[in-house]
């Protein structure tokens, strides 16, 4: 975006000032248009599409704080920079509690307000590049494989070379940080869509008054800040595969108009009369019980039998220990690379505790355990010192515990994965596990594992 495409609005009550930052900024290639009271300039941000806001902070009638806290509600992606002859830590900290970006002090210098309006202005554009770049990224390093030697991994992969060649819809459930982009990522790269668009959105992470013209598009006009027409993310993810993470967050309005597209194809931009078409094939992801939201009225049934044409669990980290080392040393190698360490190995009295830890954060918690223990480690192995404290003062209960107490700790984890993973059948499990089913009935009820 070249300078002359940004449009710059300076309001401050000394005309004098609104003359030096107009002749100042106009001459690095702005358009810049200046006022010289509030009410004023929120009626040309409410008329117009600015990408920055001078403003002076005290001013006859509303002050600039007022101007601050109304103008990033007319316009979101406003940058607000706030001009003061009363510099204070205070004063400066309570705007940006409120949006402003910047401040700057009067009298000024010209060559540190060029500065800090160039690097507002580049940042903003990188923000609006930000979403396509993440997608070329995603898909670029989407071949990383998924880690895991355990049952219940395997099972998820049996399940995943039977539908990857199909077009079929695929919900994976699971609780955050198990992996669920990493297998959405897998999907699409050995699909017959691979060299198409890969498009993720995390449907949590996105208000939800933007949501919809991120997924859909708009039309110029369409809303305040509307400038120019704008391509969702749906559309972009023509002929590709769209991943809608964290699905069970999306407001209900937006459900229905995720159904239509699933039923006809048909994508309404905002403000637009005239739908247009795109084949994409959806992953969803969710960390929620849908059938739960569901009876709760947050999520629509008929979307959730169109997206659950296949539905793959993610089994917790806790319930595969098996994975765990494998995990570990994976992590090792990356994060060695990553820092230019020479850590090579993990101890097996570090091994321990990590194997003995409960993992609520999955596969992303113990990733960033391992970082921490590789960039922090003397040596060329970590133990048990380079752990976090949480993970580390297990280590004193644990020495009290009988061969037999870690026997039956093992036996109980592996029942209870093995019963979430075949929905509670003992037959399904006895199979698994390779014992007769009285047996385990017996192991059952002597280790109080809660039936299912």
């Amino acid at each position: 975006m070249k300078a002359d495409t940004y449009k710059v609005l300076v309001v401050d009550d000394e005309r004098d000032i609104c003359r030096a930052l107009e002749f100042l900024l106009s001459r690095e290639g702005y358009k810049v248009v200046t006022t010289h009271n509030g009410p004023d300039a929120l009626k040309k941000i409410e008329s117009d599409d600015y990408d920055l806001l001078i403003t002076d902070l005290k001013m006859e009638g509303m002050d600039g704080m007022e101007v601050l806290e109304r103008a990033v509600v007319l316009n979101p992606n406003l940058i607000v920079i706030m001009m003061t002859a009363f510099a204070s830590v205070e004063s400066a900290v309570s705007a940006m509690k409120k949006g402003a970006s910047d401040y700057i002090v009067k009298p000024f210098i010209n060559e540190d307000v060029k500065m800090r309006v160039r690097r507002l202005l580049e940042h903003k554009k990188i923000l609006m590049e930000n979403i396509v770049l993440r997608q070329q990224l995603s898909q670029q390093f989407g071949s990383r494989e998924f880690v895991g030697v355990s049952p219940q991994i395997n099972k998820v992969f049996e399940v995943l070379e039977k539908v990857i060649p199909t077009r079929s819809n695929i919900l994976i459930l699971g609780e955050s940080g198990t992996g669920k982009g990493v297998i959405a990522e897998i999907v699409h790269v050995n699909s017959q869509r691979k060299d198409k668009p890969f498009i993720s959105i995390n449907c949590s992470a996105i208000p939800e008054n933007l949501l919809e013209s991120e997924l859909f598009g708009y039309r110029k006009g369409a809303f305040t800040g509307a400038a120019t027409d704008k391509k969702g993310l749906i559309t972009m993810a023509n002929q590709g595969t769209l991943f809608l993470d964290e699905i069970g967050d999306m407001p209900m309005g937006l459900q229905a108009k995720i159904l239509k597209v699933l039923e006809t194809g048909e994508v309404m931009p905002v403000g637009d009369t005239k739908p247009t078409f795109a084949d994409v094939r959806l992953i969803a992801a969710t960390n929620k019980n849908v059938e739960e939201q569901i009876r709760k009225g947050l999520f629509r049934e008929d979307l959730y039998y169109r997206l659950n044409v296949i539905e793959v669990t993610i089994p917790p980290l806790r319930e595969r220990r098996e994975d765990i080392a494998a995990l570990a040393r994976h992590f090792v190698e990356k994060f060695s690379k990553a820092n230019n360490k020479r850590v090579v190995a993990i101890t097996d009295e570090a091994l321990e505790l990590l194997n003995s830890y409960s993992w609520p954060g999955n596969i992303r918690e113990l990733s960033n355990v391992i970082e921490r223990a590789v960039v922090l480690a003397g040596a060329d192995r970590i133990g048990p010192h380079d752990l976090p404290p949480k993970i580390m003062d297990q280590q004193g209960p644990r020495s009290t515990q009988t061969l037999k107490d870690k026997l039956d700790a093992f036996e109980e984890k592996v029942i209870t994965g093995s019963l979430r993973t075949h929905d509670g059948n003992k037959e399904a499990v006895a199979r698994e596990l390779g014992v007769d089913l009285a047996t385990l009935y017996r192991k059952i009820k002597k280790l109080g594992i809660a039936e299912r």
